[in-house]
């Protein structure tokens, strides 16, 4: 009897440890996606933007490495909606614009 009393424990133990992980994950990514909206935007005075050429319409960009098609939407550094602002790896705590570019584009 002790050894199913053991067993029913354990289950109920993982079922618990399971739906308290899942609801901190989730709780953690609505957190995350939240965040993202209020991230500053890249501005054309910031260092990292004019090292890399960073324009926020690629249309615009006078670099010859822009291709045309090019743009922060469909680069994989870019985790943002496709369109508006969104995070961008080159730029950590900041928001590029999905239409702009940069010299770090790679694409998808």
């Amino acid at each position: 009897m002790s050894m199913k009393k053991t067993t029913l424990d354990s289950r109920r133990r993982f079922i618990k440890i399971t739906v308290v992980g899942a609801s901190m994950a989730l709780i953690a990514g609505v957190a995350g996606v939240a965040q993202a909206g209020d991230l500053p935007h890249v501005g054309s005075s910031d260092t990292t933007a004019q090292a890399l050429g960073y324009v926020e319409d690629a249309t615009a960009s006078k670099n010859p490495l822009y291709k045309a098609g090019s743009n922060c939407a469909n680069c994989q550094l870019y985790s943002g909606p496709p369109s508006g602002y969104g995070p961008c790896q080159l730029f950590p705590g900041k928001a590029v614009n999905s239409k702009g570019w940069c010299s770090g584009y790679t694409p998808k």
